[in-house]
């Protein structure tokens, strides 16, 4: 007879005014390790959202069996151990504090000399987080550093960490917690090939230890660890699997996709006149340095107009740090040889002039952007290269906000706050605020992170076809070939912030 560790029984959830399972039946058996997977808004975050009592349940039963277990001890004063302390959930964004733990960080912190030491480093950010009351020990902070790589990193602060440098922090903060259960929301978003290989060696460690894994994945994306899968469709737990019997392939056997051509042809028509460029972006010897570190040495990079470029490279190569230098939200432009739009940095050009002639989109982006806006202002905000809108709604320009929702298959959501829609949605919406304007230059840092599979192919489809009915310049971030538009050419890759032969 199995032995539950944690079930769900009947539950009803919300959150706010909305209902997002209705019946929900769920159990987690001691030795068993699931996947959740699905299409995007299908529930997954939901459902870890969930187990980590983060949402009301009006109905129905979660019981955490696991707290009846003869080896949780107690804490010394004698009161119980909750559920909470026993469970750690690792989700898509950070919440990392200043050193006066007062505030989040803020969009472009990383790259000023003076903001970005109002930062903690990696060990002293190890430091801060300690086992849960009642925990059995095992993850010490020796044992977690080896684990997750991180020894090369305890100097540095944690603004200037990349994507999946911070996402393995991330899951080495929830280890030191020496969990029950470890949630895990979509982990290996934004590692890169080494990382993202090296991650079912750090799960096959994890299991082992006593920890039990429930992890929303790519359906192509499962540790061989894991025991179970969950496919989750419209809000509901539509079937449960051995990981033996699942076939990723099923579930998008269906699956079409079109473009309507017609109709983005229109809208990139109605942009702007394209000013005529020799060069988009032309450095010479780039060199940017923090203290004793060199994160960018000896990069010469040219782009004419409609090129289309991939920036590749492993976790910590330089890449962002290389497009904060095109995007104009780097500083140390102005001590380097860089030429944007045929201009000199530094010759009287303004932040705002790069701007209006880029699109732009990145994890970071993503990260720091204010979720108060309904999702069409947020594209509109996209006309003028703020974080949101801050002037009345012109209707022309919300119009074209909603024709390239439609483009992307988020119009559901005009209306929704930004905080309110899926991860990915959110994402897609920060891609059209990206293109609303049809700029000269689109910058796509990791733009299908957290997409789910129909989403890239649509989005990977939509930008081939913008390359083809227009002149536009692309640079194209991605860990993944297989997202990388067929329209890209050309490739500059970093290593440890050098061009790579």
């Amino acid at each position: 007879m199995p032995s539950p560790l944690l079930s769900i029984n009947h539950a009803t959830v919300r959150y706010l005014h909305n209902i997002l399972f209705q019946n929900l039946n769920f159990t987690v058996n001691k030795g068993e390790n699931w996947a959740l997977v699905g299409a995007s808004g299908s529930g997954k975050s939901a459902l870890l959202q969930t187990i980590a009592g983060r949402f009301n349940v009006t109905g129905g039963t979660i019981e955490y069996h696991f707290l009846d277990d003869a080896s949780i001890p107690h804490v010394a004063d004698r009161q119980p151990v909750t559920y909470h302390q026993l469970i750690a959930l690792v989700e898509p964004k950070h919440h990392f504090k200043n050193l006066s733990n007062t505030k989040e960080f803020y969009y472009q912190q990383r790259f000023n000399s003076s903001d970005s030491e109002d930062s903690l480093t990696v060990a002293q950010y190890l430091e801060t987080t300690h086992p849960s009351p009642g925990a059995n020990i095992y993850w010490d902070k020796a044992k977690t550093v080896s684990l997750l790589n991180l020894k090369r990193l305890n100097d540095e602060q944690l603004i200037k960490l990349s994507t999946g440098e911070t996402k393995r922090l991330m899951i080495a903060a929830a280890l030191l917690k020496n969990p029950v259960l470890l949630l895990l929301d979509n982990p290996m978003t934004g590692l890169d090939v080494q990382t993202r290989t090296a991650f079912n060696n750090i799960v096959d460690e994890i299991i082992p230890s006593g920890i039990t894994v429930i992890m929303a994945t790519s359906p192509y994306e499962i540790p061989p660890a894991l025991t179970h899968v969950a496919i989750l469709k419209s809000g509901a737990i539509d079937q449960k699997l051995s990981k033996g019997d699942f076939n990723p392939d099923l579930l998008f056997l269906n699956d079409k996709d079109e473009i309507d051509t017609a109709e983005l042809k229109a809208l990139l028509n109605g942009g702007r006149l394209k000013t005529q460029f020799e060069n988009i972006v032309k450095m010479s010897q780039v060199h940017i340095q923090y203290g004793d570190k060199v994160i960018l040495d000896k990069i010469n990079w040219e782009i004419k107009p409609g090129e289309r470029w991939a920036l590749l490279g492993p976790n910590g190569a330089g890449k962002s740090t290389l497009l904060s230098l095109i995007n104009g939200d780097n500083p140390q432009a102005y001590a380097n040889n860089i030429v944007l739009f045929d201009r000199k940095r530094g010759t009287g050009e303004s932040i705002w002039d790069i701007k209006s002639k880029i699109g732009f989109v990145s994890p970071e982006l993503h990260q720091y952007f204010p979720t108060d806006n309904s999702c069409l202002q947020v594209i509109e905000s996209g006309y003028y290269d703020t974080l949101g809108l801050f002037r009345l709604s012109s209707p022309a320009k919300a119009a074209i906000a909603l024709h390239w929702m439609k483009a992307l298959e988020i119009e559901k959501y005009a209306r929704v706050l930004l905080k309110n829609i899926p991860a990915s949605a959110q994402r897609l919406c920060l891609l059209a605020r990206a293109l609303i304007k049809n700029p000269d230059l689109l910058i796509f840092d990791e733009p299908s992170q957290g997409l789910d599979a129909h989403q890239q192919h649509h989005f990977k489809t939509l930008v081939d076809s913008i390359c083809r009915l227009s002149n536009v310049t692309l640079i194209y971030v991605s860990h993944y070939q297989q997202e990388i538009p067929e329209s890209v050419t050309k490739v500059l890759r970093l290593e440890r912030g050098q061009m790579a032969i």
